[in-house]
């Protein structure tokens, strides 16, 4: 799963890295939580435009938003038939940058998990991919949100976590961001483990471990 993530790189380098207009408003964060609003990435017309989203999707037939607290994470192998997810999966799909990821090691003969800090090796922004979902609440408040596919632990997540999030290549950006594309086939082979030779993980503080800690030291490595 993908319960916590860190967003840190400065919105210019964002805006260039993912070709959409920059968002200034954006600052630092080192420990991005769920219901809470994040950005993403996605096509309008013929543009990329950032966009803020909640973090836990919200499906459009839902009574009530509470539900987005279950929903921050869809399953690769099963997204494209599940009622929350099936909607959003053929018409709305998104990008999700972050600086890297968190993930806690269960430690065996123990109730302690260790928590550990996932990053691309080139330390370059990683993109999520991504469902966004608009929802209309009775009382009529609009309402944009957003969940984090995720698949099965590559090599270098395994000794950690069983789960880790769907990180796309650029190459295939272009792909699962078209609107237009149909193909859930071709869409769900997308959907695949990270190769394990281009990402580092290290231990880090169990400060990450409380919300409220967002600090640049939850994601530096233990002494």
């Amino acid at each position: 799963m993908c319960g916590r993530f860190a967003l840190y790189s400065d919105p210019f380098t964002l805006a260039k890295q993912f070709k959409a207009e920059a968002l200034p408003e954006l600052r630092p964060r080192y420990n991005v939580a769920p219901s809470q609003n994040i950005p993403i990435v996605r096509e309008e017309g013929e543009k990329r435009r950032f966009a803020l989203a909640r973090w836990g999707l919200i499906p459009h037939w839902a009574k009530d938003a509470k539900i987005g607290y279950k929903m921050i994470n869809a399953r690769a192998e099963t997204v494209a038939e599940k009622p929350a997810f099936r909607n959003a999966f053929k018409h709305r799909r998104c990008l999700i940058p972050a600086d890297g990821y968190y993930e806690w090691q269960a430690i065996a003969g123990t109730k302690t998990k260790q928590p550990w800090f996932m990053v691309l090796k080139d330390r370059e922004p990683m993109a999520f991919a991504g469902l966004w979902e608009q929802w209309r609440s009775p009382e009529g408040e609009e309402l944009e949100s957003c969940s984090i596919i995720v698949t099965e632990a590559n090599e270098i997540m395994r000794p950690i976590h069983d789960r880790m999030p769907v990180i796309l290549a650029p190459g295939d950006w272009d792909a699962w961001l078209e609107p237009d594309a149909q193909d859930t086939q071709a869409l769900q082979a997308l959907l695949k483990p990270y190769p394990a030779e281009g990402m580092a993980a290290w231990p880090v503080s169990t400060k990450v471990n409380s919300p409220r800690n967002d600090l640049v030291e939850c994601v530096e490595a233990l002494g």
